[in-house]
């Protein structure tokens, strides 16, 4: 596999070199007044900002290791037992490259907070929440009390995955998953994956044709990864199957029985934005010396600390909140002014999503979808 092509360094350079005419137009001569250590430090910024662009845009698959890759994958298939209707899926594959590209450059890590929840929780979003909770209140909370959960989650886990279903993406499964477990980075992985799609294609859940959804092999209105749709995907309507394409009643069940399944407190927060104090803290020092294993975002939080203890070092706890004490925060990254503290209900959203930005988003987005409701009862 070539990652990284002659073409794309020649690319990432005349875009150097583009950038910096670039200035000298606007800048009228600016640069001139700069020393040469500045220069210098512009020059390979602007290099590893194109670069990293042509490198997304030039991940390259060699097609003959590939198929020599899929045809061992497919005498494994057959070995396990899977229909020829299935197996079939599984033939002339050819590998997609903007796959690869897509999961080197994911918002997580590309994007700072601010950036993150601007395009996500966003007033259109947060509208349309709050009138799809509205009007499908009754059934929401009987599927949330059936689950032990809150149903606010389920409609803002919704609105987060697929826009309230209106888009579930349009990549084939089975051509994303075999990308993606071809490709050594995360392999074991994607190769299991690829395997529980095939199962969803032998029992029938699911046409080939229609066997698609988002780059990385996520799929339906709530975006399960095939084993998570093995795990707990529900037929909540009883129509006979487990319809998270078409059916939101079938869709919100199987969001409430993730949650579930994953230990729910119903009832509590999953934590709160609080305001960064001006004086300087080193967040970093609080990590947690043994976070919990198995999703790396634990590794991005400190140990939990009393409400008090917080408070010492400038950051006000919300008053009046169900906090837990003590508790944690996701640390701040450079530059932030807000960060966020979080309970044990971020953790069970950290299981549907392994992402700190990403289940922070879950938890503001359900917040605002009651926010009218709750202040109506006061």
């Amino acid at each position: 596999m070539k990652n990284f092509t002659p073409q794309a360094m020649i690319l990432s350079l005349f875009g150097a070199l583009f950038s910096v005419m670039i200035m000298f137009v606007l800048g009228g001569g600016y640069l001139l007044k700069m020393s040469f250590k500045k220069l210098l430090k512009l020059g390979i910024s602007m290099i590893l900002v194109t670069s990293s662009i042509a490198q997304a845009a030039a991940v390259e698959i060699d097609a003959k290791e590939f198929n020599a890759w899929l045809l061992e994958l497919q005498d494994e298939a057959a070995t396990r037992g899977f229909s020829p209707s299935t197996l079939a899926a599984l033939s002339n594959i050819e590998p997609d490259p903007r796959v690869l590209g897509f999961d080197r450059k994911q918002p997580e890590f590309v994007q700072t907070f601010e950036q993150y929840l601007g395009k996500r929780v966003t007033t259109y979003r947060i509208n349309k929440g709050r009138e799809y909770y509205q009007t499908n209140k009754a059934l929401l909370e009987r599927i949330a009390a059936e689950y032990g959960v809150d149903a606010q989650y389920l409609v803002a886990f919704w609105g987060l995955e697929s826009n309230f279903g209106t888009y579930q993406g349009k990549y084939s499964i089975i051509r994303s998953l075999a990308t993606l477990a071809y490709d050594p980075r995360r392999s074991t992985f994607f190769r299991k994956e690829l395997f529980k799609a095939l199962q969803i294609l032998d029992e029938g859940h699911i046409s080939a044709q229609d066997f698609v959804g988002g780059w990385a092999g996520a799929m339906g209105q709530n975006q399960f990864m095939p084993s998570s749709f093995l795990n707990y995907a529900q037929d909540y309507d009883g129509d006979g199957r487990k319809n998270i394409w078409q059916s939101n009643e079938d869709v919100w069940a199987s969001i409430a029985n993730y949650l579930s399944k994953n230990r729910w407190n119903e009832g509590r927060t999953w934590g709160a934005k609080v305001l960064l104090p001006n004086t300087d803290v080193d967040f970093v020092s609080l990590k947690r010396t043994k976070p919990p294993s198995g999703c790396r975002a634990f590794r991005y939080h400190t140990k939990e600390m009393t409400h008090e203890q917080w408070g010492a070092l400038g950051v006000k706890v919300p008053a009046n909140s169900d906090l837990p004490d003590p508790i944690a925060m996701v640390i701040p990254e450079e530059g932030e002014k807000n960060a966020y503290l979080v309970g044990p209900n971020f953790s069970r959203i950290l299981a549907y999503n392994c992402a700190n930005k990403y289940a922070v988003s879950v938890g503001l987005l359900a917040d605002e979808i009651i926010a009218d409701t709750e202040a109506e009862g006061q």
